[in-house]
């Protein structure tokens, strides 16, 4: 790989122990580009729950240390790996969102297809930040068969949060398979990837639930659209009478759980119709539904990963054409990532907190009409 005009080192944010603060320091410039691989200047970075579990060490072993943190990135590539990356369509200057899944096999039953189960390859070598290095610096190495192009109208600094918590949310509004007109309930609305998941589903012509038990996170459903916002605070009982009360005493068509607190995915099933469809996307340790939810009112429970390639650039399609728009909380710099613990971690915040790593990048794309 030819790296001219590059540097041999970077800046990174980095696990250096876990259950300790992150550290910022120099290290080389990622040259192990394989013939699918991207070399993308990172322009902003997103933080996302999954950081703080890899601070943890939930994953193990297979997080190496010390490992690059942020799973969330969007920028320009500036040096391709070889001939599959460009027969792809990738080309240096292209304004790219980051892809997750590194370096999948293409041989096993996921990769051969359906094209939107490629994401759960089992014999995949990593995850970008989470077991593969990650966008909270100034250069990422992502593949370029799960990094998608970006449209003129969609900026940087929508691109780099979309890259999870987007994927994630559009893939499980997609689950549902709801209809125009259908209820979706929201458990967890007001979130980073709950307020997207509003304004998805109301791009789709569906009709909207939200539910979250925070002051903040209800203001945030309704500015996003929500037909109907409730309080999860009032029990699950007043929750379901709330819904109930919205749709003909049936409840929601499907329902989209975000939110880990230990009684969301119960509520979730109970504001569900009977036979109905619950999405379950947050990742607490555990997932408890009680039985009569299963047995008695049959409710489906469906788990849901990120988006596949061509998930994801409906994804961006959607976005630009209906103004899809993503709250963040920016701060200017690597150095500041303690400031954005701080804030993610005070639990206040509306959205996503996101760092602006490359200022040129974000002055360069306003003049190709980036919006949203």
């Amino acid at each position: 790989m030819a790296t001219p005009n590059l540097p041999s080192e970077m800046q990174a944010v980095q696990v250096v122990e876990f259950h300790k603060p992150y550290q910022l320091t120099s290290v080389p410039l990622p040259s192990d580009l394989s013939p699918h691989d991207l070399l993308v200047k990172v322009a902003v970075a997103s933080n996302c729950h999954t950081d703080s579990m890899v601070q943890a060490g939930v994953f193990g072993a297979a997080t190496k240390l010390p490992q690059t943190a942020s799973h969330e990135g969007a920028g320009t590539v500036v040096a391709l790996g070889g001939a599959q990356a460009s027969d792809r369509g990738f080309k240096i200057g292209d304004r790219v969102m980051c892809g997750l899944p590194l370096h999948p096999c293409g041989h096993c039953l996921d990769c051969l297809g359906p094209e939107t189960r490629t994401q759960y390859c089992g014999n995949i070598t990593g995850h970008v930040g989470v077991t593969a290095q990650g966008c909270f610096a100034e250069y990422v190495k992502v593949d370029s068969r799960t990094t998608t192009p970006l449209p003129d109208a969609v900026s940087f600094m929508s691109a780099a949060p979309l890259a999870c918590a987007g994927r994630t949310v559009w893939r499980a509004v997609l689950q549902t398979e709801l209809k125009g007109g259908e209820w979706l309930a929201i458990v967890g609305s007001g979130g980073g990837l709950g307020h997207l998941g509003c304004q998805f589903a109301k791009a789709l012509g569906l009709q909207v639930i939200g539910v979250d038990a925070r002051d903040e996170g209800l203001s945030l459903t309704k500015a996003n659209g929500a037909d109907v916002v409730v309080d999860a605070r009032a029990g699950k009982e007043e929750v379901v009478k709330q819904v109930h009360a919205v749709t003909n005493g049936q409840g929601a068509d499907a329902t989209v759980n975000l939110s880990d607190a230990d009684e969301a995915a119960a509520l979730a099933c109970a504001v569900t119709k009977m036979h109905g469809l619950m999405v379950q996307i947050a990742q607490p340790d555990k997932v408890t539904i009680p039985f009569p939810e299963l047995i008695f009112r049959d409710i489906r429970v469906h788990g849901s990963l990120v988006c596949s390639a061509e998930e994801s650039k409906s994804m961006l399609k959607c976005i630009a054409e209906h103004g899809v728009t993503v709250k963040t909380n920016p701060f200017q710099g690597l150095d500041k990532i303690f400031d954005l613990v701080e804030m993610v971690h005070g639990g206040k915040i509306q959205g996503k907190a996101i760092i602006v790593v490359d200022q040129e990048q974000i002055e360069h794309e306003k003049k190709l009409g980036a919006k949203f």
